[in-house]
């Protein structure tokens, strides 16, 4: 058995999780990251060790703990070197959860985790290399090659969402323009569905928002395109092209057999795969031989949890 924590701003949530994947037993508590690393880390702790009395678990018999923490972590030194949404830099926190329970703890970034677990018992399994890109707000990203996680010399790779594919005029959160993520992000359909909801009062976009144009989602442009809305349909082929362009530069650049998309815009199904998988296509190097298979996700929230389990 191990145990796998999903660590956000938010929440931290934490599950025992056996050998073939599965979470056998779950707890939460508010993260509430202004009280400091140190409460944080006891409360880590604490619900691990209530997940293990509930099961009756011998602690002997679990293997590690391994942490997805919404930022850059070294694992080797047990130190979360940046988490903004948390507010911590250079944290200990290996050494301060091992001040309550003694086990081997390993730590990664909360995308590499979850593109972990998709790897290995997902939409991956049976792969040796898969990228998994999780199109939300921003647009996260996790290459696991030749098994594993790979995040770079200084622990902060991959950034899928910041290579630059054009130049729109809407600047990304990390102060550049023309990044991925302000094209191929939940964010950027809103944005798209906003402008066209506003040109065009009649738009189906605004139905499905209903009438409001400040609760205007990505899946309701995405239902406007399928119920043939002419403008919803023109942002989610431009959505599409430009998905399709960041696809195609990753396989350009690592050839992995499996690129899974997760996230919520993933969520649309063939809807968005059909049609991506024909741009990519299009747009592929080398049309004569074969490429990364593009799939949707399979694990949803539990990734974090699965992943963060198997790591180390």
């Amino acid at each position: 058995m191990r145990i796998g924590v999903d660590l956000g701003g938010t929440n931290i949530a934490v599950g025992l999780v056996d050998e073939e994947g599965r979470i056998v037993a779950t707890g939460s508590r508010p993260t509430k990251p202004e009280r400091g690393y140190e409460a944080v880390a006891k409360d880590i702790a604490e619900i691990a060790l209530e997940l293990i009395n509930r099961t009756n678990t011998d602690i002997k018999e679990i293997k590690s703990m391994g942490i997805g923490v919404p930022g850059v972590a070294d694992s080797e030194k047990g130190i979360v070197i940046r988490a903004v949404n948390l507010f911590w830099t250079k944290v200990p926190l290996a050494k301060e959860i091992r001040k309550y329970i003694d086990l081997p703890i390993y730590m990664d970034n909360d995308a590499n985790v979850a593109a972990l677990a998709e790897a290995v018992f997902g939409a991956g399994r049976g792969s040796k290399s898969s990228v998994t890109i999780t199109l939300g707000t921003g647009v996260g990203s996790g290459f696991v090659l030749d098994g594993k996680i790979y995040n770079g010399a200084h622990h902060f790779a991959p950034e899928i969402g910041h290579i630059v594919i054009g130049n729109n005029g809407v600047r990304c959160n990390c102060g550049k323009v023309g990044c991925l993520e302000t094209y191929a992000s939940a964010t950027a359909l809103i944005r798209e569905g906003k402008k066209a909801a506003k040109k065009d009062p009649n738009s189906l976009i605004l139905k499905f928002a209903n009438g409001d144009i400040e609760n205007i989602t990505a899946k309701n442009v995405i239902d406007a395109a399928k119920q043939y809305d002419e403008e919803a349909i023109k942002i989610f082929n431009d959505y599409v092209k430009y998905l399709a362009i960041g696809i195609v530069n990753v396989i350009n650049m690592l050839d992995p057999e499996v690129i899974i998309l997760g996230g919520g815009v993933a969520n649309a199904g063939d809807f968005l795969i059909k049609p991506l998988k024909k741009e990519v296509a299009e747009n592929i190097l080398f049309k004569d031989l074969p490429y990364a298979d593009i799939r949707k996700a399979e694990l949803g929230n539990d990734a974090g949890i699965i992943g963060a389990a198997i790591l180390g």
